[in-house]
C-alpha cells in the first residue's frame, strides 16, 4: 500500500502519500486508500492529531493523468471524482484535526487536499496551483475546498491562469496557516500537532464539527446551532474540569468525556 502510517508519539499519527514516481497523485488506489486510513484513524482512541504528507519531491500532483485518459467513460469518470470528494469530505467530517505538512508542489486535487485539512504549514519553496485550465480541465473540484479557504480574486487569477502562487502568497490570502525553511518545518508542525494534543479531545471534536456546520449557515441559525453546541459541551466532565483547573490555577487532568 502507497499509503504509510506512523506515529510521532501516542497521539499524533503521520500519514505519509509514498508513491514519489507518481509524484504522490491521487490515483483510485491511493485514494481508496486514504479514505480506509482516515477512518481508521478517527476511530482509534489514542490519536489526538493527525498529520498529512507527501514523500520524495513534493506533496501531490493531483489526480493521476494517465488513469484519467484511461477511463474514457462517463461513469468511470464520475466515479473518480465522487471517490475524490469522499476523501475531502472524510478530513473535513472526521473527528481529529488533520495538518497538511506540504513540501514541493501541491497542485489540482492535491491542493484541494491541503485546503481540506484543518491547517496547513509548508516549506517556503512550496508551490499550490490549480493548473487544470492549461489542459483544458478545469479545476471545478478543487476550486470547492481552495474558494473555502481563500477569497474570490486571488482563487479566480489561479483557475483562470493555471499559475502556481509560492508558499509566502499562500500564507497571506489564507490557503496556508504559515511556512518554514525546509529544514524547520517537520519542528514547527509538531509543536503545533503537539499543543493541539494537549487539549481534551472530546471539546476538539465538539469544536470541530461546531465549525464547519456553522460556516455554511446564516447567522441567526448559527448562533442557534453554536449555543446548543457550547451547552452540549458545557455538560461534558471536560468543561467542569478545565473551569476548575483555571480557577484553581493548575493543570487540567483530561478525561475526554
Amino acid at each position: 500500500m502507497n499509503i504509510k502510517v506512523s506515529y510521532y508519539n501516542k497521539d499524533i499519527a503521520r500519514v505519509l502519500i509514498n508513491e514519489p514516481k507518481t509524484y504522490n497523485s491521487l490515483s483510485t488506489q491511493n485514494l481508496n486508500n486514504l479514505i480506509k486510513v482516515f477512518k481508521k484513524l478517527d476511530k482509534d482512541q489514542k490519536v489526538k492529531v493527525i498529520i498529512l504528507e507527501g514523500a520524495g519531491k513534493g506533496f501531490s500532483a493531483g489526480h493521476n493523468l494517465k488513469e484519467v485518459r484511461g477511463l474514457k467513460k462517463k461513469e468511470k469518470y464520475q466515479k473518480l471524482f465522487n471517490l475524490c470528494s469522499k476523501l475531502m469530505l472524510q478530513i473535513v467530517e472526521g473527528r481529529k484535526p488533520v495538518i497538511a505538512k506540504v513540501h514541493g508542489a501541491a497542485f489540482a486535487a492535491g491542493c484541494q487536499l491541503v485546503a481540506s485539512c484543518d491547517l496547513a504549514y509548508s516549506a517556503k519553496d512550496a508551490l499550490f496551483a490549480t493548473p487544470g485550465v492549461n489542459i483544458g480541465l478545469f479545476c471545478s473540484t478543487p476550486m470547492v475546498a481552495v474558494s473555502r479557504k481563500i477569497n474570490r480574486k486571488p482563487m479566480m487569477k489561479m483557475l483562470l491562469t493555471g499559475e502556481p502562487i509560492k508558499a509566502n502568497y499562500a500564507k497571506e490570502v489564507g490557503l496556508i496557516n504559515d511556512c518554514f525553511l525546509k529544514s524547520k518545518l517537520n519542528k514547527e508542525v509538531l509543536k503545533v500537532a503537539k499543543k493541539i494534543a494537549s487539549k481534551s479531545n472530546l471539546t476538539i471534536k465538539i469544536g470541530k464539527q461546531a465549525f464547519y456546520k456553522q460556516l455554511e449557515m446564516p447567522l441567526r441559525k448559527a448562533y442557534a446551532y453554536t449555543s446548543k453546541m457550547m451547552t452540549l459541551n458545557m455538560m461534558a466532565m471536560d468543561a467542569k474540569e478545565g473551569i476548575s483547573a483555571f480557577l484553581e490555577k493548575r493543570k487540567p487532568k483530561w478525561k475526554n468525556k
